[in-house]
């Protein structure tokens, strides 16, 4: 009898699961843009260190780039505001999204020279090396 009483109880919460996880009014969330952390890509080069930004939706005025003590932070802030009216209602959206992923870099790094660019949702950061740090190709040493 007891497992009975439950019964209605699991039944009841799987309704409430379902009604909080479905969504009643798809075409208004279809073409929602939602941002997460971006995938990022590093590359050490003989010259440089790229870091590749995956970022579709975004343009280069929502990002910033920030280098404080060897450590650089991308960041962006997006805010989209959506309105339509008709004679009976009128409907807002409003879409905040936000990251910032921060990097430590290495003191081999010419903190001076670092450069970014914008291109089919990919923000690339060019970081250069300092010369010194610059590997040189293998010589051979002649012996005199």
């Amino acid at each position: 009898m007891e497992d009975l009483k439950m019964l209605p109880r699991l039944r009841n919460k799987s309704l409430l699961d379902e009604f909080f996880n479905t969504s009643f009014y798809p075409s208004l969330f279809d073409d929602e843009v939602r941002y997460d952390t971006p995938a990022v890509n590093i590359v050490e080069e003989k010259d440089n260190f790229i870091i590749d930004v995956a970022a579709p939706g975004l343009d280069k005025k929502d990002f910033h780039i920030d280098l404080d003590n060897y450590v650089l932070t991308v960041s962006s802030k997006k805010e989209e505001k959506k309105e339509e009216k008709n004679d009976r209602f009128t409907m807002r959206e409003f879409n905040y999204s936000s990251f910032s992923r921060a990097f430590t870099l290495p003191k081999s790094v010419n903190a001076e020279k670092i450069k970014a660019s914008h291109k089919d949702g990919i923000l690339k950061i060019t970081i250069p090396k300092k010369e010194e740090h610059i590997e040189k190709p293998k010589k051979q040493i002649a012996i005199s």
